[in-house]
């Protein structure tokens, strides 16, 4: 099963890699991240706007991996919720129009903060889908600037076929889509938006990846592909 994972976000990876770019270099596109060469990430409990009450849980448990594939250093989720809780600031809403970020600097040793905001999460087991719209955004605890940014709409397709029958095949994206692991979702999402991330110091690609195309700023996607 472990094999099975890690073979599926390779997969999700490597599709990534393939999709629309935009027409800037990431060194134009995220020119802060090159400049300041930030390395401590802290990940901030996402702002869910959805109907879904756990897809706030399910994308912040998600975050870090992507994030730490990327070279960089990310503070323990499962830390840094207990420190904001015990801190009263828990709820994102309050810090990410802040004119400053800089108390994380100084309480995680952070240089970026990760907010997210989950505007959708849909099911539909008739169209076998999830449909998440999602926003990603970082912000520079030095300069409190966002130096990176990216939007988009995710359909995760949850269809089954192949059985050569067509009702058994609808009877079964039925059951897929009611069963659909959240955790799954939130995954394929995270990986597909972070794959144009800039490398960070503990990647061998680390300020060598300046001249590639950034991905879209704003974008729709089909998951798996």
């Amino acid at each position: 099963m472990k094999h099975i994972k890690l073979i599926s976000t390779a997969f999700l990876v490597l599709m990534a890699s393939c999709g629309p770019t935009s027409k800037l270099t990431k060194t134009q596109a995220y020119g802060g991240i090159y400049n300041e060469k930030p390395l401590t990430v802290l990940i901030m409990p996402p702002i869910n706007r959805s109907t879904n009450v756990e897809a706030k849980e399910f994308f912040h448990t998600t975050l870090n991996v992507p994030i730490i594939n990327a070279g960089y250093y990310v503070v323990p989720p499962f830390l840094s919720m207990e420190i904001l809780k015990r801190e009263s600031a828990y709820d994102s809403e309050l810090f990410i129009d802040k004119p400053s970020l800089t108390i994380f600097k100084e309480i995680f040793g952070a240089d970026m903060t990760l907010f997210t905001i989950i505007n959708k999460w849909d099911k539909s087991s008739i169209g076998s889908k999830v449909t998440v719209d999602i926003e990603y955004i970082v912000k520079s605890t030095t300069s409190n600037e966002t130096i990176y940014s990216r939007k988009g709409t995710v359909i995760y397709n949850t269809s089954v076929s192949g059985s050569g029958n067509i009702f058994l095949d609808i009877a079964g994206s039925l059951i897929n889509t009611a069963a659909a692991k959240y955790v799954d979702v939130a995954r394929a999402c995270n990986e597909y938006t972070f794959s144009d991330f800039p490398a960070g110091l503990y990647s061998p690609k680390y300020n060598l990846d300046g001249a590639e195309m950034s991905g879209l700023k704003s974008f729709k996607v089909r998951l798996p592909k």
